[in-house]
């Protein structure tokens, strides 16, 4: 999706020239290829121009990739999957990372809120570029972390974000939140479960 990387790109201009910039003109003319960076996306992904816009308008700072940690817990051979209220697809419990949690902190808390499983992450698999793996656009440019985590407690307990709490087999998995997780990720995960020794995976 050569739309996708170049409207990033330019978006990633814009807010470091924003940030930067003290002469107007040089800040008017990055504020115009923000302005160019969301139509790109918009037209291209059939989202409001607004919607965009607003979202990199509120982007400040030294633009750097977002970070998306998700929580790899299996049990018997399955896999711990939840439901998401927003699109009623599967995927691993997850989601941004917070100011002032370490990524470790915080995939444990996002299994705990999205499932109602207690757990400790015990090693990174895999640090992906989203963009390289098959997920549907996203304005954003993101880093996806995939931790695996031991089960120390707990029972399935859905949350505001998730209907659904369950463990799959490889050969059952459902209908997955292609923006959250893809097919060729929980295959690799379960490689990761087979094979202990396996190196972390990175792009």
């Amino acid at each position: 999706m050569q739309w996708l990387e170049w409207a990033q790109k330019l978006q990633a201009i814009a807010q470091i020239g924003l940030t930067y910039s003290q002469n107007p003109y040089d800040i008017e003319r990055f504020k115009s290829i923000q302005l160019i960076a969301a139509e790109i996306a918009a037209t291209h992904s059939n989202v409001e121009h607004s919607y965009i816009l607003d979202l990199f308008t509120r982007e400040v700072g030294y633009a750097t990739p977002k970070v998306d940690v998700r929580g790899v817990v299996f049990r018997d051979n399955q896999i711990l999957l939840v439901k998401e209220r927003e699109d009623g697809c599967w995927t691993l419990p997850g989601g941004w990372a917070d100011v002032g949690e370490s990524p470790s902190e915080a995939v444990v808390k996002e299994i705990r809120e999205e499932s109602g499983y207690l757990t400790r992450a015990v090693k990174l698999l895999a640090v992906y570029d989203r963009n390289r793996h098959g997920h549907p656009p996203h304005p954003n440019y993101v880093y996806k972390l995939f931790f695996l985590c031991e089960l120390i407690s707990g029972s399935p307990s859905p949350s505001i974000e998730t209907e659904e709490v369950d463990f799959f087999p490889e050969d059952g998995i459902p209908q997955l939140s292609l923006g959250r997780v893809t097919p060729t990720q929980i295959a690799r995960l379960f490689e990761h479960y087979r094979n202990p020794n396996l190196p972390t995976d990175f792009d």
